[in-house]
């Protein structure tokens, strides 16, 4: 099984430490992840609002380039980008016609022979992750899943779409408690960041209060917009809500990566504007003396 690895725009630009993170992992579980050859930009929720046909070339140039390169899968970390891969991959599946007049705009055969898989199932398929544990993340978490890891269900056909459990699960394998809480698969305004501020910053900020008055001591996403709104917006989610809220935001990767003993500044935990601090003493487990992450500074300094 040859896996490939699609990081896409945002893990080459301002979720650099997702991608850090991730190779890091990948790394110490001796995971290869080749990048897909020659990638290109997915098109995110630009192109499927202006142009079908362009909206299905971009991601089909992505899926041929991975056939081609002999990839039986391609891992797709951001959660946008896997929902413009699996609806392509779909819709090109479902109908010879389109595949074809696909196929001719991006001068490939494209036949849809390589799955596209998330951030989650790929490391669900970790075996002995437990054993690998150095330092257990014993902390309380809300897993924030956002709307597109596993929407729309009929095409990604991925968890549960309303009370999702996966990342619950990986959380649990290394150590951490996650909450049941209301949030889960709302919306943080994803792509109207820039041009909706005031409407991200309010359903942000309802996410993050929902998770503080749960006793969440992070959250931890699968996605970079997720994550932009969520940490960079920090300013105006607490000039909307009217309060301080200082609960770090942080990737799966990075938590899974401070359990396995990989150092704060190789996991990127530096690069977030909401600086990554947790309380002295952990809410269980044995984190008290050994938590790398406890009181890292915006430098990385530990």
């Amino acid at each position: 099984m040859k896996t490939g690895f699609y990081p896409g725009c945002s893990m080459k630009g301002s979720a650099r430490e997702y991608s850090e993170s991730l190779l890091a992992v990948a790394r110490l579980l001796g995971r290869e992840l080749p990048e897909v050859p020659d990638w290109n930009c997915c098109g995110a929720t630009a192109a499927h609002n202006l142009d079908r046909d362009l909206a299905l070339a971009l991601p089909a140039r992505i899926l041929a380039a991975a056939e081609k390169a002999g990839m039986d899968e391609v891992l797709v970390p951001c959660a946008a980008c896997y929902s413009r891969l699996s609806v392509t991959r779909h819709e090109l599946l479902e109908d010879d016609a389109l595949r074809a007049r696909i196929s001719g705009l991006i001068e490939a055969d494209y036949r849809g022979t390589a799955r596209v898989i998330n951030i989650l199932e790929w490391l669900a398929g970790v075996d002995g992750l437990e054993g690998l544990i150095k330092t257990p993340f014993a902390r309380k978490v809300a897993c924030y899943y956002g709307c597109l890891l596993v929407r729309p269900a009929g095409i990604v056909k991925f968890d549960r779409p309303e009370e999702p459990q996966s990342m619950d699960r990986l959380m649990k394998r290394i150590g951490a408690e996650p909450l049941d809480w209301a949030f889960k698969t709302e919306c943080c305004g994803a792509g109207f960041s820039v041009s909706r501020t005031d409407l991200v910053a309010r359903l942000s900020g309802l996410i993050l209060e929902d998770a503080v008055s749960r006793g969440a001591e992070a959250v931890i996403v699968a996605c970079p917009m997720c994550h932009l709104n969520l940490d960079l917006r920090r300013p105006n989610i607490e000039k909307s809500s009217h309060k301080k809220i200082a609960i770090p935001v942080i990737y799966v990767t990075q938590a899974i990566g401070l359990a396995l003993g990989i150092a704060p500044k190789k996991l990127g935990l530096q690069r977030h504007k909401v600086a990554v601090k947790f309380a002295a003493a952990p809410s269980s487990g044995t984190l008290k003396d050994a938590d790398p992450s406890a009181g890292i500074s915006k430098s990385g300094e530990v």
